[in-house]
């Protein structure tokens, strides 16, 4: 069985590209991994945002398992605007609405899962058993939508950080589970 785990980064102390994780981001990255150890799964490759939440997230991961992170741009957080909007989430729920819309200079949803689909085909077609995305919300809900068209702004609200979600390949079909609990989350 071929598997794709998406992550979604832990807490950070902001938005922007270099916006670190926070104490309890750290916290959350080294409990991630204490997540990944207990479930045993065989990871094969770990891909990233080159974002610096992202990297830091999966990072005590990578070093347990000795794992080179690849990072790669595909799986850089969605733009939804160049400049900041006072009606983001509205912004956002419309979008889910129709995956065309974008605000001037803004990526659609359909953008940014086309710029993600590439890589999610390489890595099905790859030998590699067991495949680590990491990720942010936006674009987690687009790779998720990939597997399972209902998921939407609602599956986006209901995201922790961090977040977890396992896609199963078999010869009967894809799974698509949660895998992450909020009770583990670390506050």
């Amino acid at each position: 069985m071929k598997s794709l785990i998406v992550v979604r980064h832990c807490e950070a102390e902001g938005q922007d590209q270099e916006a670190p994780l926070t104490t309890n981001g750290f916290t959350q990255a080294d409990e991630l991994t204490k997540f990944f150890i207990n479930r045993n799964d065989s990871v094969s490759k770990i891909i990233s945002s080159p974002y610096k939440r992202a990297i830091q997230t999966i990072q005590p991961l990578a070093k347990h398992l000795q794992k080179k992170i690849i990072k790669d741009e595909r799986l850089s957080e969605r733009v939804l605007s160049p400049t900041p909007l006072d009606n983001w989430v509205e912004v956002l729920e419309k979008s889910f609405e129709n995956l065309d819309f974008s605000v001037e200079g803004g990526e659609s949803n359909r953008q940014a899962f086309q710029r993600v689909a590439p890589l999610i085909r390489r890595e099905l077609e790859s030998e590699e058993s067991t495949v680590v995305f990491v990720t942010h919300g936006n674009l987690m809900t687009c790779i998720l939508k990939y597997f399972d068209p209902q998921v939407g702004f609602q599956e986006w609200k209901s995201l922790s950080n961090p977040d977890v979600f396992q896609v199963t390949f078999c010869p009967k079909g894809t799974t698509l589970n949660r895998i992450w609990s909020e009770q583990i989350t670390c506050k």
